[in-house]
């Protein structure tokens, strides 16, 4: 999880992006949809071309399939026989048309902000007093991760919670992810992205809203509680900050905080490449995961193992239809390499890009609060937290089980925590 990115603008080469107020018009491969203008707001579909369907399939065929050293399983990456099996049934049993359609009927629209066109999932609930919140994925995720919790919280009434814990929901996808623009610009850093959002909230019309985030999407979180906290109540996070400090690091702190924090330091000590390969040298790694589905695949699948709670069978958390799903949004609309980009902007301080227009910081910083699940990236102390943040939180759960991609692998305690850290500010 690591740095900045963007949209929509190559992944228009290989999507149909279906723009329309009440019928689907078709847009051919090689033409640019249309820019919403100015603050204009459009419905979106998503309509994946066919022959970009069997173009996937025929390079998916063509798999030219590396060596591995015998009785060897996960320590050099993913095996061999697991790609082969999730390959074989992405050719023979995936229904890419059956999942665009699930993702169709939640409400999709695009809008312009700073230059990029943004994608963004909206649902709103039905219940009067609902909050709306803002949910923010990371890499290598998208706001397909967010498919079993926005029923939860816009209607918690038929998912056995209490209506006033309803939220209206939005899940945006960062410039550079899934079908909102690739920026054209550098320094198209993590949190000049955050601007992005606090915009769309205003846009919205929301001016009072919470936040929610995991990944890059905690550090979207954080910035909007810092610096929009005239309209962001609060922001909960499912990966909490915080580094060994160099000074009394083991002040206020339990061994057994300590022990959690350094077997997961441990069982991640091979897993780091990834950031620093995209934080330097993200369009050399692009050229590969753009020319091959599987390598795309074992490189995000290699993160959903190391990072989730799946006591050794990648399928105790996830299904092969949502690992395959989450690729197919990188793969349809082309968004790998733009999407790896955020590692590289987000670390180099460079300039503001001239398409961003002005930001005026708003009120006192609002509240955060964390929810640590063991399998995360980062286990810290929650002492360590509270150093990195200035002070005491506002809220701190320990879960018993689940990891980095919370809202996919345990969706019922994410979401309980959501509307227990909101109930408090509300």
């Amino acid at each position: 999880m690591k740095r900045s990115s963007t949209l929509l603008g190559n992944a228009i080469g290989l999507v149909v992006l279906a723009v329309a107020l009440g019928t689907l018009g078709a847009i051919s491969a090689q033409d640019k949809p249309p820019k919403p203008e100015g603050e204009k707001i459009e419905p979106f579909k998503i309509a994946v071309e066919e022959k970009v369907l069997r173009d996937l399939k025929d390079r998916l065929a063509r798999t030219r399939w590396p060596d591995q050293i015998e009785g060897t399983e996960w320590e050099y990456g993913v095996p061999v026989a697991y790609m082969k099996e999730l390959v074989e049934y992405w050719q023979a049993k995936y229904d890419w048309r059956a999942e665009e359609k699930k993702l169709n009927n939640f409400d999709q629209f695009v809008t312009t902000i700073d230059g990029l066109t943004i994608h963004f999932v909206h649902v709103k609930s039905k219940e009067k007093n609902a909050l709306p919140l803002v949910i923010t994925h990371g890499w290598p995720g998208s706001f397909v991760e967010f498919a079993k919790i926005i029923g939860p919280l816009t209607d918690p009434v038929a998912h056995g919670g209490k209506a006033e814990d309803a939220f209206h929901v939005i899940c945006p996808s960062l410039p550079g992810f899934a079908f909102s623009e690739k920026p054209k610009e550098r320094g198209w850093s993590s949190q000049r992205m955050a601007e992005v959002i606090a915009k769309l909230m205003a846009r919205l019309g929301y001016t009072r809203y919470g936040a929610q985030g995991g990944d890059w999407g905690a550090g979207v979180t954080r910035w909007l509680a810092s610096n929009d906290g005239g309209h962001c109540i609060g922001g909960h996070s499912n990966f909490p900050p915080g580094a060994r400090p160099m000074d009394d690091p083991m002040r206020e702190v339990t061994q057994k905080e300590m022990e959690r924090w350094e077997a997961r330091v441990k069982e991640l000590s091979d897993h780091r490449a990834y950031g620093a390969i995209q934080g330097t040298r993200p369009l050399t790694l692009g050229y590969g995961l753009t020319d091959s589905p599987t390598a795309l695949a074992a490189w995000i699948v290699d993160k959903f193992w190391a990072w989730s709670d799946h006591r050794g069978k990648l399928e105790n958390s996830f299904t092969k239809d949502e690992l395959l799903t989450n690729v197919m949004i990188y793969w349809v609309t082309d968004s790998m390499a733009s999407s790896t980009r955020i590692y590289y902007e987000s670390s180099h301080n460079l300039p503001r890009p001239k398409s961003m227009t002005p930001f005026k910081s708003t009120g006192k910083p609002a509240p955060m609060g964390y929810a640590l699940f063991p399998k995360e990236i980062n286990v810290p102390p929650k002492a360590w937290v509270e150093r990195a943040s200035g002070g005491k939180l506002a809220h701190w759960t320990e879960m018993p089980r689940g990891g980095h991609f919370a809202a996919m692998e345990e969706p019922k305690l994410l979401v309980d925590d959501v509307r227990l850290f909101f109930r408090k500010l509300r």
